[in-house]
């Protein structure tokens, strides 16, 4: 219940705060500008602005990160925690080899090949190590001054009955299609580690809502020539992604995963709304912005966070990444695993269902691996491959790194079925409505 004493004590008293550093996370994460020729946030303005000052020297940073990430298992111990943090640690190390060989045109052809190692490497590696630093360090004035807190408790009656998760999830979810899900995630453990979510609610989060930005979607659209069905693409995926994840919680490993918070810190208190919903978030918010640190100190904190995270990432991508380009290249296992979902295609009649079967294994490998393997197909595989390239959203060249980067600690195995869950689900709501529309 919240006293009038307690109303009175939090009014006024920094919500400028509130106000002017929201607003900035609001502009910098969510609004679309035009600049460079293009329309797109701020923060990938920002990528795009480094890119083109430093030109080919930033590939030399992006190098440094890659080694520094190799090291740092062994900097802080915890390279043999696990079989699977030995095993990620190895990845971390060809990811330094693979990186050597594309900056300094050394090595096999076929790692050297343009859609090969030059495109894990400039188009994946180089714009994570800078958006994510730059994304982490801005990440406090979205989160840290109250904004967070007032749109989680708005929610709630929304987030809670479909998704099974705190309203706050919400910024998470929007943050991913409009930022990336590395951005997303950075939030996800964030305000996981803050014990504002269970362990269980930080899972569903980071493998529901943790999709690939809007701006990369442009980037499947124009290889999928879907531009002219931009807004039925962006809309279609977005619901078919979140409606995929209402169920997908209420299935095995997700509904039967244990809830418990990060170090005990249960700070996710269930409160008395009295006066009002609206009249209680905009209490939690102002009681936020008048704890929460000073700017400086916010950012340092999250920009560390988000570095260490970029030295897990990068390296892996790398090498996990052309361990799946290899894979798709040079032998039949992607044939021959992708059996799996011919029960479901046939049940419809749609055009080039082996190669639709194919593109849906391959987007556990890396999410623009479907879009290059249906090119050149009929209109209709090209929307759904586009669809649930997105939809599915688990892949190991970036995702699966990213998520065991943070502090949730999610077993492989796990993200491995829901990527199956979530590939079965999404073809068998997007290809009727596909085969409806077209």
């Amino acid at each position: 219940m919240i006293t009038e004493k307690q109303m009175q004590a939090q009014s006024g008293k920094g919500m400028w705060r509130f106000f002017l550093y929201s607003a900035i996370g609001v502009i910098m994460f969510f609004i679309p500008v035009t600049l460079f020729e293009s329309n797109s946030i701020l923060l990938d303005h920002f990528v795009t602005l480094v890119r083109n000052t430093f030109g080919d020297g930033i590939k030399y940073y992006t190098l440094l990160v890659i080694m520094l990430g190799a090291a740092y298992p062994f900097f802080s111990k915890e390279w043999n925690r696990s079989f699977t943090d030995i095993i990620i640690t190895i990845f971390k190390i060809l990811g330094v080899v693979v990186g050597v060989m594309v900056v300094f045109g050394v090595g096999p052809a076929f790692v050297l090949r343009e859609d090969i190692g030059p495109f894990l490497f400039n188009s994946l590696a180089v714009n994570l190590s800078i958006l994510i630093p730059v994304g982490g360090a801005v990440l406090g004035l979205l989160v840290g001054y109250g904004l967070l807190v007032f749109i989680g408790v708005i929610m709630e009656p929304i987030m809670r009955p479909l998704f099974k998760t705190p309203g706050r999830s919400a910024v998470d979810a929007v943050a991913s299609f409009v930022g990336s899900y590395s951005i997303g995630l950075l939030i996800t453990n964030r305000v996981y580690k803050d014990g504002l979510y269970s362990r269980k609610e930080a899972m569903i989060i980071a493998t529901g809502f943790s999709t690939v930005s809007a701006t990369f979607m442009i980037v499947i659209g124009r290889t999928l020539e879907l531009m002219d069905y931009w807004n039925l693409f962006f809309w279609t995926t977005l619901l078919v992604t979140f409606f995929v994840t209402a169920i997908s919680v209420r299935i095995p490993p997700l509904r039967t995963e244990k809830d418990y918070y990060y170090e005990g810190r249960n700070n996710a208190e269930q409160e008395d709304f009295e006066g009002g919903r609206l009249k209680y978030a905009w209490y939690k918010a102002k009681q936020q912005s008048y704890e929460s640190d000073p700017i400086l100190k916010n950012i340092i904190t999250n920009l560390k966070d988000a570095f260490i995270m970029t030295m897990t990432v990068v390296p892996t991508i790398l090498s996990i990444g052309l361990l799946g380009l290899m894979i798709v290249e040079f032998t039949d296992i992607i044939y021959w695993i992708s059996f799996i979902f011919y029960p479901i295609l046939y049940i419809f009649p749609i055009q080039d269902a082996p190669l639709l079967a194919e593109a849906a294994t391959v987007s556990i490998i890396e999410m623009f691996l479907p879009s290059l393997l249906v090119v050149e197909a009929a209109l209709e595989t090209r929307f759904i491959t586009a669809v649930i390239s997105v939809s599915c959203i688990i892949f190991f060249s970036a995702l699966v790194s990213c998520i065991l980067a943070t502090d949730i600690k999610m077993k492989v195995w796990k993200m491995v079925v829901i990527w199956l869950i979530r590939a079965i689900l999404s073809l068998l709501i997007v290809i009727p409505f596909t085969l409806l529309i077209f």
